[in-house]
């Protein structure tokens, strides 16, 4: 509510009016919302914000004039029609079948009228396109791209042969030129029927090299294509048909197997979407019924038998099982589901039968989410691949030219112009950067797969490599290292007393308490099978505790302080515990019947155990800087520091606070990542360079907020994620190393006349082949 008792308020989540957003707090279509909004008088003020990492529209209206179903009406017409006009979907793309063609795909579609954004990947094999459907619409879309060779969403043979075509045409190509040179050396074969042979294996080869030649030419592109084309023409026009057939043989064939090596990676994304059963067993009226998976709708209940493979997210709510959710979280171990805990599309049950109530549509499930989030992530771009593109736009006219002069010059010189012309033919080869291309975007797809593969979700190249560049690295506390839920720690007793009897009266009185840490106690007594004594006349004190009279004896639960206001006396033993055990943060609690203190107990929000190995394990791997940010106490927050093996605490920290604390640590150390629960830490995660939020197994915040997801509530995970990142940034490197080297050997090889067009052919290519499969090594990192 607002100052003006007429007007209201309602709020929306972006995408339940704008379903087909893919990434919601960045897209123009959310200003087009509000201004539609906007031009009803009725609504008062349409505007956007963001709120636990989700994107929500508000709108102020006029009570008198509009009810609240009327808002709502006016809400999703409106969504409805700007979805309807501006669309954004990701299309499959085949014929993709080198680098420059992404490049090609987006100066194309990017000058057409209506298309808002475009962004093809050569490594996802695909491209993301917006697009005002009022100016363009789809048919027009895949028409440009079939004008252009490459073709949209195919089905059946005609699929299969695009798929495979290169590799047919590769063979027939091999089979041509094998068939011409074996004649050659055997001597039975007429020169002018080999000469037919290799121009018959060069026509298969140089078919689709000269496709993408001629596209690129006529959007004023020059790529790698051109460079191998024009070799080839070249060594046409001196004679040299073995030559000019091997070297456009062995470029289409280094395409098909770079092509096939990168389908690894690309199955080990797609596979996500296949995880989840086509059809669920739900439960509708007296009878069960098998329906397809998106048919399930929410609050339905979903029959899950011995080892099926559960269908939608949800709760269970009868059954007891073992899940396998590694698809989901990377966990390798099941993990024991009972009533009340969460599944998720995709996993496996175990031995026993479930019943779940699906709390979400199949469409927007865990899994669903995930891997349109690996998708979108396979299709971005990484800064060092940026770069590449840019360096090789101005690489490849550098390269003609300096090839023109080593046509026009040497001559003057007295170097005879057939030889100036076949080492101009093998500097195209030789400078030719297909390997350079390659050597970035291999590496990320690789490495968003693996990550994928382990329950690391990464929502783009650049945040894989920042991983990898990591300085320091911040905690939340509650939650990150602290398992987010307090817990009895300690038991203390005097005169004989038994801890059990303590415990049990303690949790009898705290089962009537509405005190945060009560349930901790409670718990900690049905972890123990402890029956809990019948407690009446339970009365809470403020600022002192909890009484009750439990089998007729007046029971107190409280603090130190609060038994001294009281005038309990308390054993000097006692308050030394008390004492020793606030020392290490935790929060102590006596429990005294009728007036003697017979014991007490501590309960903290314990750290994970996984928490210690977790920072050791990141600092082997070279990040020297942790810090514990907090809201809690400087004494508790510095204990679990302590325990972690943290070495630097802020502590008492606002969420505001948390924010200028990494913008401070980011200054000094440069590349800083967050660690928080994705909930309460939005700011600190968005703010770090790299903001990590774990838990992200159904918890929409985190799957929004960040920019690296841990599915699993496991901390973990993190020293993996980080050191895939590392092992990531090392094979890049070891790529522009094989990729520039091999350049820089075969240009000044070439220019002196030291190398052959074959071997310049060979060696190119080797190294092409050698960057796609060196980045495959990652898919077989341990992080």
């Amino acid at each position: 509510m607002t100052a003006n008792s007429n007007e209201q308020t309602l709020q929306f989540e972006i995408t339940s009016l704008l379903p087909d957003l893919q990434q919601p707090p960045q897209d123009r279509c959310m200003g087009r919302l509000v201004d539609a909004l906007q031009q009803y008088p009725e609504i008062r003020r349409a505007h956007l914000k963001e709120e636990d990492g989700s994107c929500l529209l508000c709108l102020h209206y006029d009570a008198q004039r509009l009810a609240e179903a009327e808002v709502q009406r006016l809400a999703r017409r409106a969504g409805a029609q700007v979805s309807r006009r501006y669309r954004h979907e990701t299309l499959n793309i085949e014929g993709m079948d080198c680098s420059d063609c992404a490049v090609v795909i987006d100066h194309s579609l990017g000058r057409m009228k209506g298309v808002l954004h475009v962004n093809a990947s050569y490594s996802g094999q695909s491209v993301s396109i917006g697009y005002d459907s009022e100016q363009i619409d789809r048919q027009a879309i895949e028409q440009r791209l079939g004008s252009m060779g490459y073709a949209v969403s195919l089905s059946g043979w005609r699929k299969i042969w695009h798929e495979n075509q290169e590799t047919w045409r590769a063979a027939a190509s091999g089979v041509l030129f094998l068939a011409a040179w074996g004649g050659i050396v055997a001597g039975r074969l007429p020169p002018l029927a080999a000469m037919g042979l290799y121009l018959s294996s060069s026509a298969l080869s140089g078919w689709h090299i000269a496709q993408h030649a001629w596209r690129a030419l006529r959007k004023r592109h020059f790529d790698t294509d051109l460079l191998m084309l024009a070799a080839a023409l070249g060594a046409f026009a001196i004679g040299e048909f073995g030559e000019g057939a091997l070297l456009l043989f062995l470029f289409n064939l280094g395409h098909t197997l770079e092509e096939r090596i990168l389908q690894r990676a690309h199955q080990s994304i797609r596979s996500l979407a296949d995880l989840t059963p086509k059809t669920a067993r739900v439960r509708r009226g007296e009878s069960e019924v098998e329906t397809p998976v998106e048919l399930v709708g929410l609050d339905e209940i979903v029959i899950v038998r011995p080892a099926g493979r559960i269908p939608v997210d949800g709760v269970v709510i009868a059954g007891q099982s073992a899940v396998d959710q590694s698809p989901i979280t990377g966990e390798s171990i099941p993990v024991e589901k009972d009533e009340g805990d969460k599944v998720f599309a995709g996993s496996v049950n175990g031995n026993g039968a479930l019943e779940i109530r699906s709390t979400r549509l199949a469409r927007d499930s865990t899994l669903a989410r995930a891997a349109q989030l690996v998708a979108e992530a396979q299709a971005s771009k990484s800064p060092t691949q940026k770069a590449g593109e840019r360096f090789m736009r101005w690489f490849v006219p550098f390269v003609l030219l300096a090839d023109a002069l080593l046509i026009i010059l040497p001559p003057l010189f007295g170097v005879p112009f057939a030889v100036s012309f076949r080492r101009a033919m093998t500097l195209l080869v030789a400078a030719s950067p297909c390997a350079l291309a390659l050597a970035t975007p291999s590496a990320i797809l690789a490495g968003v797969a693996r990550a994928a593969q382990r329950g690391v979700l990464l929502k783009g190249g650049v945040h894989l490599e920042n991983l990898g560049r990591l300085k320091a690295l911040a905690f939340d506390k509650t939650g990150t290292i602290t398992r987010g839920r307090p817990e009895v720690t300690d038991l203390f007793t005097v005169n004989g007393q038994r801890e059990d009897e303590l415990l049990a009266w303690a949790a009898a009185v705290e089962s009537r308490s509405s005190h945060p840490l009560a349930q901790a106690v409670v718990n900690a007594a049905k972890q123990r099978g402890l029956a809990l004594p019948p407690a009446s006349q339970a009365q809470n004190a403020p600022g002192r505790g909890v009484q009750a009279l439990v089998e007729g004896q007046q029971v107190w639960v409280g603090s130190l302080k609060a038994f001294d206001e009281m005038g309990i006396s308390v054993a000097q033993e006692l308050r030394h515990q008390v004492q020793t055990l606030e020392a290490q943060g935790k929060t102590a609690m006596l429990v005294g019947v009728d007036d003697e203190v017979i014991g007490g107990f501590a309960v903290a929000d314990v750290i994970r155990p996984e928490a210690r190995e977790t920072v050791a394990a990141l600092q082997r791997l070279g990040i020297a800087h942790t810090i514990l940010l907090s809201g809690d106490n400087r004494h508790t927050a510095e204990a679990i520091a302590r325990q972690a093996g943290i070495s630097q605490i802020q502590a008492e920290l606002m969420p505001e606070e948390k924010l200028s604390a990494l913008k401070a640590l980011e200054k000094e150390f440069g590349v800083v990542g967050m660690v928080g629960d994705g909930v309460n830490d939005a700011p600190a995660l968005a703010g770090a360079t790299v903001g990590i939020a774990m838990g992200g197994g159904g918890n929409d915040a985190a799957l929004e907020t960040a920019d690296v997801v841990l599915m699993s509530d496991r901390l973990d995970r993190l020293p993996f994620a980080v050191g895939l990142g590392q092992a990531t940034a090392a094979v890049i490197r070891q790529n522009l190393v094989i990729a520039l080297g091999v350049i820089v050997l075969l240009t000044a090889s070439s220019v002196m006349g030291w190398v052959g067009l074959g071997s310049a052919v060979l060696l190119h290519e080797g190294s092409t082949v050698a960057v796609a499969l060196n980045s495959l090594r990652i898919l077989r990192s341990r992080g």
